[in-house]
């Protein structure tokens, strides 16, 4: 009888346990736990997208002359000849709020094609740089005194999926953009989301690159090379262990602070009967 009451007291006694654990806080669902520890902290250098094959950008080049500014300019609704009666190029148009414009697509070889300056390599340049560039060339030619360039991208984006609000293609509208802008922008992590294993999938020269950021880590966060991310990053948050366990039906049972409550219960009227 002594063996037996010595079972039921270590079986009450792993029951309580499993119902403490059960009801304890998560410490895997906020965000940056180490952020008041990292004031003043050093950043590392905000890092700008660089051009590459099959990237789309607009030019828009804007002159005291309407009518030198229309020959650089392309826009779906000008003229397809250049003052020099040769074909511009024309790829895919765009809207914006001055119109709508023609954007030059980068080739395999990593230029564009553009009015009277011909073929320009522009992979590997930022779009301040393209920008800058195409603006001494036309000034160093006599062809726009006075030339303003403005590059914009069209169509780069990252892919978010995984345990977010808003899976799918996130645009990319600046030239820093962080994993948090990319999650910020899906609409956050559900609580589903494993906060700790984010991945970020990078193609660098032909080959997959795989990184992993701890979001409750704030440190490890900004200082990972996947922090800034680059076009066509893919960014996954796994599921957590507990929506993991809800692909079965009755996968969660023993994690609910009920189901300890009622076996602790059990246990415990059971040794006061053989008490008695």
């Amino acid at each position: 009888m002594k063996l037996l009451f010595a079972h039921l007291r270590t079986a009450t006694h792993c029951v309580l346990f499993g119902l403490f654990c059960s009801c304890s806080t998560p410490t895997d669902i906020t965000y940056f736990q180490d952020a008041e520890l990292l004031s003043g902290m050093v950043l590392q250098a905000e890092k700008k997208f660089r051009l590459r094959p099959e990237d789309k950008i607009n030019i828009v080049v804007s002159s005291s002359n309407p009518m030198l500014e229309q020959q650089f300019t392309l826009t779906a609704s000008s003229r397809t000849t250049d003052i020099l009666g040769t074909e511009a190029p024309s790829t895919t148009s765009s809207s914006s709020s001055s119109g709508t414009y023609i954007a030059y697509t980068v080739d395999e070889q990593g230029t564009i094609d553009f009015p009277l300056l011909g073929k320009i390599r522009v992979e590997g340049m930022t779009r301040a740089e393209v920008a800058a560039y195409i603006k001494n060339r036309l000034s160093e030619r006599e062809l726009v005194s006075d030339p303003i360039v403005t590059v914009e991208y069209v169509n780069m984006s990252v892919n978010v999926l995984g345990e977010v609000a808003q899976p799918g293609n996130v645009p990319i509208t600046r030239d820093h953009f962080t994993i948090i802008d990319a999650l910020s922008r899906a609409g956050d992590l559900t609580i589903d989301g494993n906060r700790r294993t984010v991945m970020v999938a990078r193609n660098v020269d032909g080959v997959n690159q795989v990184y992993f950021v701890d979001l409750t880590d704030m440190q490890q966060t900004l200082l990972s090379p996947a922090y800034y991310l680059e076009q066509n990053d893919l960014v996954y948050v796994a599921p957590n262990e507990k929506r993991k366990r809800e692909s079965t039906p009755t996968s969660n049972a023993f994690h609910t602070p009920y189901l300890w409550l009622s076996i602790a219960s059990f246990l415990t009227t059971i040794i006061a009967l053989l008490v008695r």
